[in-house]
């Protein structure tokens, strides 16, 4: 297959480049895949060329073995499973000294957010300062930790904080941290590339952020050790279980009502490791919260991405 396949692309008086699938199947396949499938397959296609008639085969074939080396853009991190990181990478840099390196070289190959949320205890509350005397004792409690990760963000590219206090870190990677289009640019004076947002966190519920049509799925602290120093997260190649929705939700049923009946018909279903997709008129009728709530539930039916595509735009949020 022809390594360079980009097209160009001009927005206003800027151009870029992206890479264009119907330049790697024809219509008709494309048409019949799964919109997370298309996201995994440009992300091969643009990082792991080698790999890229692999997983080509494996998906005509509709069966049998075969894995997705995915490079993603960014990985995040919570305030626990970040430590094991962090405590490597300085022993690594220190390794690196001794042997008469540069520890500065050693450095997160892709961004890398910490959000801290997980350490924070509710002691004090019906109060005003409530909020105020939490985190008090919450940096009096992890002041060690808290030191490690004020080291890591002086210290490491490529590294930023989300300091207590702040928000949940899916509800803050929805708000804050997702770009849904993500630009790289090459540095060597060539046009900046387009590409969807893939990530890997280290929190089983990750796939909140598919409600935003990215592509995010949780793992373990070693892989999200492996994605920080470039190597890719290797999937296998994932079934997709499709859900059309039609219709809209009732006067008073809620997106916890939702949540709460598509996680029951799942877990009958039986997604567990799979991907699951919606699709549908009904689709169009959630808004984010909606969309959310369902795939903030993966965890509870087992599915690895509970997937929107961003073609299924939810209707316009009213003053």
């Amino acid at each position: 297959m022809n390594a360079d396949r980009t097209a160009l692309l001009t927005v206003g008086r800027r151009s870029y480049r992206y890479q264009p699938l119907d330049r790697i199947l024809p219509p008709a396949e494309l048409d019949a895949l799964p919109y997370a499938i298309r996201v995994l397959l440009e992300n091969v296609a643009r990082r792991a060329p080698e790999s890229l008639a692999d997983v080509v085969s494996r998906m005509r074939a509709g069966s049998g073995a075969g894995e997705v080396p995915v490079h993603p853009n960014r990985i995040m991190l919570h305030d626990t499973t970040c430590l094991p990181a962090l405590a490597d990478f300085a022993a690594m840099r220190d390794s690196v000294a001794e042997l008469g390196g540069d520890p500065e070289r050693l450095q997160p190959s892709i961004p890398v957010d910490l959000t801290v949320d997980h350490s924070v205890i509710v002691e004090e509350y019906g109060r005003a300062d409530a909020v105020e005397r939490n985190l008090l004792i919450d940096f009096h409690r992890n002041g060690e930790r808290y030191e490690m990760v004020k080291w890591a963000e002086r210290s490491v590219d490529n590294f930023r904080v989300v300091p207590p206090g702040t928000g949940i870190i899916h509800q803050v990677n929805m708000e804050a941290l997702a770009r849904v289009v993500w630009q790289d640019d090459p540095g060597d004076g060539g046009l900046p590339v387009l590409h969807p947002d893939v990530l890997v966190a280290t929190d089983s519920h990750t796939p909140m952020i598919n409600a935003l049509g990215v592509v995010g799925w949780g793992v373990g602290g070693l892989e999200g050790q492996a994605a920080m120093l470039g190597e890719p997260v290797t999937i296998p190649y994932p079934d997709v279980v499709g859900v059309r929705l039609t219709g809209r939700l009732r006067q008073g049923v809620g997106a916890t009502d939702l949540a709460l009946t598509l996680t029951e018909l799942l877990r009958v279903t039986d997604v567990v490791n799979k991907f699951v997709e919606f699709c549908g008129d009904g689709v169009t009728t959630l808004g984010w919260a909606e969309r959310a709530a369902v795939s903030n539930m993966a965890p509870e039916y087992g599915a690895t991405c509970v997937y929107f595509p961003t073609t299924t735009r939810p209707p316009p949020i009213s003053a």
